[in-house]
């Protein structure tokens, strides 16, 4: 009980996978946040997730509870679905909570089901980008927009991460009372200087046979290796920046299913001196310091962190113009957006930022002033907790 008698409420964050994106996090910091002393007598988390991975390690560390379903998986696996149903189900009738919090496409509307006939008092959604803006044929983008559809119906409430996902949600038919807008917010991350991590991103890209120069234009690009973001047209960037003789290096941190493609196509680009593979890093924005730019060649995007972190460090970032991106950078204020599959834009952006350094300082600059203000931690958890409550008391 806490000092005003009332009762502490439990809410279990549910989402597909315990690797480390933008959606993990999430969950991660609302989890975490909701743990600290000033919010522990209200609230008491736990955290769903398929498989093991980054997620539940970092909770394990933060004292957070979690339950893993082995079965749980982003691919369709019916068997494995419908055992990850019922197991959802059993969870939520036996532990009883007051908060479901799903996240995700594919757990949306497995958990959401799953809540609504455990009789689960509140449930909410967040959308991380929704699934129809991806690279699919029509029949299953189809499929894919009605199920999502059905997932905020069932949700009592759904949260947008970006003003497009809001929108966007909005034109959905019987849904657009139900759809709220709550910006994703950071913590500034514990940056390490300069010259701490240019070291360190060298020693992991010369484990992959690139060498960094002290005078390379070092590009950085941190996510999932999956298709979604797209990470063929950065390295085609950098064979056209190549061909000018500009001294770029590319350093891509996170792992995932295209590392074998990405490989191949840097070998076929004549680049795989100049691109480092370098795997997941945990902590990766702390790190953000050793670039001289950002590159995000995303095709979908809900509102990237690593966006926001890179504005943090005062990076200038080139972005492709989806999602929620430009509701963080002003193109040729605080970064350059271009056009996805776009390789010569992506190009033309980091050879003007290489050849114009004090502009692209400004852009760095601009793009701190923005996240420090208007992309908080502490505003995306209270305004998320005005969601909560806002039927449950």
């Amino acid at each position: 009980m806490n000092e005003n008698k009332e009762p502490v409420r439990k809410i279990f964050y549910v989402i597909t996978k315990s690797n480390w994106g933008g959606a993990q996090k999430y969950v991660y910091d609302l989890a975490t946040g909701l743990s600290m002393e000033k919010r522990q007598k209200q609230y008491e988390s736990l955290v769903v997730f398929g498989g093991t991975g980054p997620l539940s390690l970092k909770l394990a560390e933060a004292g957070i509870k979690t339950i893993s379903i082995p079965n749980l998986a982003r691919d369709i696996n019916i068997f494995a679905d419908i055992s990850s149903f019922f197991r959802l189900l059993s969870l939520f009738k036996k532990e009883k909570p007051d908060i479901v919090h799903i996240n995700s496409s594919k757990i949306g509307g497995l958990g959401g089901l799953a809540a609504r006939i455990a009789g689960v008092p509140r449930i909410i959604f967040t959308c991380h980008g929704w699934p129809w803006n991806e690279d699919r044929n029509f029949f299953s983008l189809s499929i894919i927009k009605f199920l999502s559809w059905l997932t905020v119906v069932l949700a009592h409430e759904t949260i947008a991460v970006s003003g497009k996902d809001f929108s966007d949600g909005k034109h959905m038919f019987w849904v657009k009372n139900k759809i709220v807008l709550v910006h994703n917010g950071i913590k500034s991350p514990d940056f390490r200087e300069r010259a701490e991590s240019r070291a360190y991103i060298a020693a992991l890209a010369k484990n992959t046979g690139v060498d960094i120069g002290e005078n390379d234009f070092l590009v950085g690009a941190v996510g999932e290796l999956h298709r979604n973001k797209a990470y063929e047209y950065a390295l085609r960037a950098v064979a056209i920046l190549k061909q000018k003789n500009i001294p770029v290096k590319l350093a891509i941190l996170g792992e995932g299913e295209e590392r074998r493609f990405l490989e191949s196509l840097a070998a076929k680009l004549g680049i795989e001196k100049d691109v480092a593979l370098a795997g997941f890093v945990g902590d990766a924005p702390q790190y953000l310091r050793a670039f001289d730019a950002l590159v995000l060649s995303s095709l979908k995007e809900g509102l990237p962190y690593i966006v926001i972190e890179a504005g943090s460090a005062g990076l200038p970032v080139v972005a492709t113009n989806v999602g929620g991106v430009r509701e963080i950078i002003d193109d040729m204020k605080s970064g350059i957006l271009v056009q996805t599959r776009k390789p010569d834009e992506i190009a033309s952006a980091l050879e003007f930022m290489h050849k114009n350094p004090e502009k692209a300082r400004i852009f760095g600059q601009n793009l701190r002033q923005k996240a420090e203000h208007e992309f908080s931690l502490g505003k995306m958890i209270e305004e998320t907790i005005a969601v909560y409550e806002s039927r449950t008391k």
